[in-house]
């Protein structure tokens, strides 16, 4: 398998570059990134919310070990999953291994006016 910077892999001609390269080629000026490999390594937040739940002060002093805190979902019902704040899929909770994870059922497009609809 060819990875993309082999110098022998022909579609490299068809890579941004980037780095002094990148200046050099564009007469001593950096050309703006085409895509967005530029913000590939830039860390985002994920958060998983299984639900909700409102309390009074005084009911969360009286938490402590083995409280059950009862949330707005129902059993089975799809989670929901955010990038930075924003609802983006919904999914269903899966154990891998050892760990929790999500399996995504519904991925959420934005379209430009801001508001979200479904696709599966």
């Amino acid at each position: 398998m060819t990875r993309p910077d082999d110098p022998t892999n022909p579609l490299k001609a068809d890579l941004p570059q980037t780095g002094p390269e990148a200046a050099m080629a564009g007469g001593g000026h950096a050309r703006p990134l085409e895509g967005l490999g530029f913000v590939m390594d830039v860390p985002i937040e994920v958060t998983v919310e299984i639900g909700r739940r409102s309390m009074k002060i005084s009911d969360i002093l009286r938490l402590g070990p083995g409280s059950v805190l009862e949330l707005d979902k129902v059993s089975g019902e799809p989670l929901d999953i955010y990038v930075n704040g924003r609802l983006i899929a919904r999914g269903e909770a899966v154990v891998v291994g050892d760990h929790y994870g999500v399996r995504l059922t519904e991925v959420l497009v934005v379209d430009e006016a801001g508001r979200s609809r479904g696709t599966e």
